[in-house]
């Protein structure tokens, strides 16, 4: 088993989803790799499956996630995602349950056990405060806390759900690492959320939708930092 990557706060994650296909995802995780070694900021960066080797290859300081993968072990298995061919491709990590591919809890155990088994970074999805409880009792590395009315919104979280989550999920397991998301669409949101007491937020519409993608990494990722100096000096 290769060791994990190291991941610490503060970090965020970029998710381009469905919203961008080609050489439109290279472009921006490079955009996002500069930025990460720019501002000394972590950046997960969730890619489309097909392009997970391609973004790996040409990216040097980002987390590559893959957006899912299955529990089966090399051998009979078509159209599943095999754990052992996204290490092969380069990603440093796989996020999971996410409420566009959701799976069931034992199935998420098991899915997480697999990627521990290589190496690789687990991101559980959870919509709800209990859903976050449960997610912690399987000790992921990180725990996304993100209300689902809320994603794609651009709306985002009050500063009582970032707290309430952080502390259900540290009560369970103070080592997961908590990231709050869902709604964030400029750096003025991603300020709040982090100088509010979260170790990481993230967003894919605010980014893929804004009219200059490139400007709109930079000003998530610079309040990213600004914040959370901020926040250390005022402790």
């Amino acid at each position: 088993m290769k060791p994990k990557r190291i991941l610490k706060p503060p970090f965020f994650e970029i998710g381009p989803k469905s919203y961008l296909y080609g050489d439109d995802v290279l472009n921006l995780a490079m955009i996002a790799d500069k930025a990460a070694e720019k501002y000394r900021v972590n950046i997960l960066f969730t890619t489309p499956l097909v392009e997970l080797r391609r973004v790996a290859e040409n990216c040097r300081h980002l987390f590559v996630l893959a957006p899912h993968m299955d529990f089966l072990s090399p051998g009979r298995g078509l159209a599943d995602v095999l754990p052992e061919s996204l290490a092969a491709a380069g990603a440093a990590g796989v996020m999971l349950n996410h409420i566009e591919k959701p799976v069931p809890l034992d199935t998420l155990e098991h899915t997480l056990r697999r990627a521990d088994e290589l190496g690789l970074l687990t991101v559980v999805c959870t919509g709800t405060i209990e859903q976050a409880i449960a997610a912690a009792c399987l000790h992921p590395d990180v725990i996304v806390a993100e209300p689902a009315a809320q994603i794609g919104t651009g709306k985002a979280s009050d500063m009582s759900w970032v707290k309430a989550s952080i502390d259900a999920v540290k009560a369970m397991d103070p080592k997961i690492l908590v990231l709050q998301g869902a709604g964030i669409s400029n750096g003025e949101d991603v300020y709040k959320v982090i100088f509010a007491g979260a170790e990481a937020t993230g967003s894919s519409s605010g980014v893929v939708k804004a009219p200059n993608r490139e400007v709109m990494v930079d000003e998530m990722i610079s309040s990213v930092r600004q914040a959370w100096d901020d926040r250390q000096k005022k402790q």
